[in-house]
């Protein structure tokens, strides 16, 4: 039995670094994608083998999967049925195969994609009544507790969940989630993609410090998680500087994705999401401090190029920026993106458009 199923990467319009703490996000799969080839095969052994990486074939007994020390990008797959196997799932030999094309490092997600396009995969071939929302525990509990990297849950469930034409209002504290229209090529809108060249890594990044101090200020100001804090002012009760500056990033985010989806689900011109968005980069930048000069500097050369508003999207420490801007304006941001980064001496950054796309299927 063979067949290929798809995941798709991501890009958060608003809401970053608010799952882990009990808040909300808004994000849209991309076209971008890591396709999985399953082929069932008799005995007890997953072999798992990658376009992107040698293309040389990884075996292991399922059996060791508990105590396998393998390392780097197999990890990622390999975590997934293990994951499946820990929940008392049957599955049984598998070859994985697989492919992509969501740059890695750029902050768009492409290790969820990897992870969702597996879990797709072993889901309908071995374990076909598992619901979309244990797959997203499924796959989420991989990267946390396998791969080690302490994400909050917002990857995976773009992956999974999202639809084309809309965005994925998702509460983190709750699981609830709703779609929300985003139709950008109806306004005459376009969502430009600049991938700084400067990757990140979750598991070895500042990522997990970020999130300790979040736990940190959750615990001096008395609640479970950030998320459950609605006032602004609340955080100013925090003595300490570093967790002061964090828990206002994250309060105010999830105010600033409550203000985009109530503009979005009002069905008006989405452009005045934009200095919403801008003004997220802006907390991320000084109050969450994980940007860098890139994505500084990219944000900087699409709103001087015309956007609406620019952020960087992801963990942070690099990666990605996103640009809301007309449609047609890719090129001019690209050009005004590339000769910031001329004058700054970086190589110079990768520009393509993406729109909000379907979350994981099988595609053959």
């Amino acid at each position: 039995m063979t067949g290929t199923w798809a995941a798709p990467g991501r890009v958060n319009v608003i809401g970053e670094h608010t799952d882990y703490n009990g808040g909300l996000s808004l994000p849209v799969a991309i076209p971008q994608h890591v396709s999985c080839t399953l082929t069932a095969r008799d005995g007890g052994t997953i072999r798992v083998a990658s376009q992107q990486h040698g293309r040389d074939w990884i075996a292991i007994p399922l059996d060791w999967l508990a105590d396998t020390d393998i390392a780097g990008w197999a990890r990622y797959p390999l975590g997934v049925a293990h994951e499946f196997r820990k929940r008392g799932h049957n599955i049984g030999g598998m070859d994985l195969w697989l492919d992509g094309n969501v740059p890695a490092g750029a902050g768009l997600s492409s290790s969820a994609a990897v992870e969702c396009a597996v879990a797709v995969a072993i889901r309908d071939t071995f374990a076909p009544t598992v619901s979309d929302v244990e797959l997203v525990e499924i796959t989420h509990r991989a990267e946390n507790d396998f791969v080690g990297a302490p994400t909050g849950v917002l990857d995976q469930s773009a992956s999974i969940l999202c639809t084309a034409g809309h965005a994925l209002f998702l509460d983190a504290a709750t699981g609830a989630h709703t779609q929300v229209p985003f139709d950008l090529a109806t306004a005459g809108l376009e969502l430009v993609v600049i991938d700084t060249g400067t990757p990140h890594n979750h598991a070895t990044s500042e990522y997990a410090t970020r999130r300790q101090q979040c736990e940190a200020a959750a615990r001096a100001l008395g609640v479970h998680c950030l998320g459950a804090i609605a006032a602004t002012g609340a955080v100013d009760a925090l003595t300490d500087p570093v967790l002061r500056a964090r828990a206002r990033h994250v309060v105010t985010e999830d105010a600033r994705v409550r203000e985009v989806v109530a503009l979005l689900q009002a069905g008006d011109d989405p452009r005045p999401i934009g200095p919403i968005l801008t003004r997220g980069h802006v907390s991320l930048r000084d109050d969450f401090a994980v940007s860098t000069p890139q994505l500084d500097a990219a944000v900087a050369a699409s709103c001087g190029a015309g956007a609406y508003g620019a952020r960087m999207t992801g963990g942070g420490f690099g990666g990605s920026v996103i640009a809301l801007a007309d449609t047609g304006s890719s090129v001019r941001i690209g050009e005004a993106a590339r000769q910031h980064f001329s004058v700054a001496g970086w190589t110079p950054p990768q520009v393509f458009v993406v729109a909000p796309s379907d979350g994981a299927r099988r595609v053959r």
